[in-house]
């Protein structure tokens, strides 16, 4: 991620800073959707219904693992940069002070012509890497 000649470069992305609306480093909540869980267990009650057991055990043993994982999933740091066009950007690092540095430096640049910078995102532990999408409009999204 950059900043040079009045353009955010995110990738392949760039944003002219004059566009931008928000930025802002938050943490977010990962879903934790209670009626996916129990369109789940409705799933098991007609399983059950259906056949055997031992499938049944199965399906709950799945869809238990699955839950409690959502249930104990960290919060995510990120950084939020939405323009006046609708898109929304979010940028992940493994703190939250990082990103609020990147934040002020972006803000610094939208007042400052002059001003330049660059800062790498770092891959997190986790099965998505460095995250970056891109929602709005016809977006469907980009992965670095």
């Amino acid at each position: 991620m950059s900043v040079k000649r009045r353009m955010l470069w995110i990738g392949a992305a760039a944003l002219p800073l004059h566009n931008l609306t928000r930025v802002e480093a938050i943490k977010i909540k990962p879903e934790r959707n209670v009626i996916r869980f129990l369109v789940g267990l409705g799933v098991v009650a007609f399983v059950y219904s259906m056949t055997d057991w031992a499938p049944v055990l199965v399906l709950l043993i799945v869809l238990v693992v699955f839950f409690v994982k959502a249930l104990i999933a960290p919060e995510r740091p990120v950084l939020v940069v939405e323009t006046a066009g609708g898109s929304l950007v979010l940028v992940t690092l493994p703190s939250v002070d990082e990103l609020r540095v990147i934040a002020g430096q972006i803000v610094h640049a939208i007042d400052h012509p002059e001003a330049e910078f660059t800062a790498h995102v770092h891959q997190l532990n986790n099965y998505n890497g460095p995250v970056f999408n891109q929602n709005g409009g016809q977006n469907t999204g980009i992965r670095l």
